[in-house]
Parts: structure tokens; C-alpha cells; sequence
């Protein structure tokens, strides 16, 4: 029984160890990596795929995207209203982890370097706002920005 604890123990460290080479810790605004994994999981995955590459016909791809939403006027906020994230079942501060953790996971390149952690109170006022049937709209808009910036070099 001992070993057992003991073994899972280790692993739970080497998992640690493998966010922590990812970018993802408390400095980035994820206090607790294993939980946002795990929320990841059981609440995006399913959709999003365990890569974050999405589907082309049902779901975008965040996988090296996510982050550049970022960038541009209104993607942050765009971020927390989504439908998933914005109804997501998951209290305001796991919900922050969770989006820090999947910028951090899928898009850490281009996470700007004053980027400030989505905080338990913004995602709390932002999920309050969901988008609906207007989010792939607003989704389109906000990539033609970040494709303009992309085309003048300041992505």
C-alpha cells in the first residue's frame, strides 16, 4: 500500500515537473496546474481534442492560436465568453486557472510578455456576459485581426 502512495506520489511530481517545463505554474496565474489539467480534461478536451487541435468542421483549433486572441481589442475578453468557457461548470477561480493553463499549454509562444492572468473576479464578470449564437461571428472578426497583424509582422 505504501509503495503504491509512494509511486503515485512520484508521478503526480513528474506530471508537476512536465507543466512546470511547459510554462504553466502559480507565476503564470495557475495555483493549482493538476486541477486546471484535469478541468481540461473533463470539460474541453472532449471538443478541442487532448492536442488542443481542434475540428475544422465542428470546433477551432486553440493549439498554437489561443494565446494570439490575446493581441488584439477584444480578444481577451472574447476568451471568457465563449459558450464553453463562459458556462463551463466549474466555480470563477478554477475557471481562471483553467484559461491561464490553456494559454500557457496550447499557446505559450505567444503569450505577450505583460500578459496579467485572467483573475477569479474577471471571469466572474465576463461569464456573466456569454456569447451565443453570436460567437462565431465575433470569433471571425477577432482572427481577421490577428491575421492583419500577423501580415505586418507583429504577431
Amino acid at each position: 500500500m505504501l509503495r503504491g502512495i509512494l509511486a503515485l506520489a512520484a508521478l503526480a511530481g513528474v506530471a508537476g515537473a512536465g507543466l512546470a517545463a511547459q510554462g504553466v505554474t502559480r507565476e503564470t496565474g495557475v495555483s493549482n496546474p493538476a486541477l486546471a489539467r484535469q478541468n481540461w480534461i473533463l470539460k474541453c478536451q472532449g471538443c478541442h481534442r487532448p492536442d488542443a487541435t481542434g475540428t475544422a468542421q465542428t470546433t477551432p483549433a486553440m493549439a498554437g492560436v489561443v494565446a494570439k486572441f490575446l493581441h488584439v481589442p477584444g480578444g481577451r475578453e472574447y476568451l471568457g465568453r465563449v459558450p464553453g468557457v463562459a458556462t463551463a461548470p466549474v466555480g470563477d477561480a478554477e475557471l481562471a486557472d483553467l484559461l491561464n493553463w490553456t494559454l500557457y499549454r496550447f499557446d505559450g509562444a505567444h503569450v505577450p510578455a505583460d500578459f496579467k492572468p485572467y483573475t477569479a473576479a474577471e471571469v466572474g464578470k465576463l461569464r456573466r456576459a456569454p456569447l451565443r449564437t453570436e460567437a462565431p461571428v465575433v470569433r471571425a472578426a477577432l482572427m481577421a485581426k490577428i491575421n492583419a497583424l500577423a501580415e505586418g509582422g507583429d504577431s
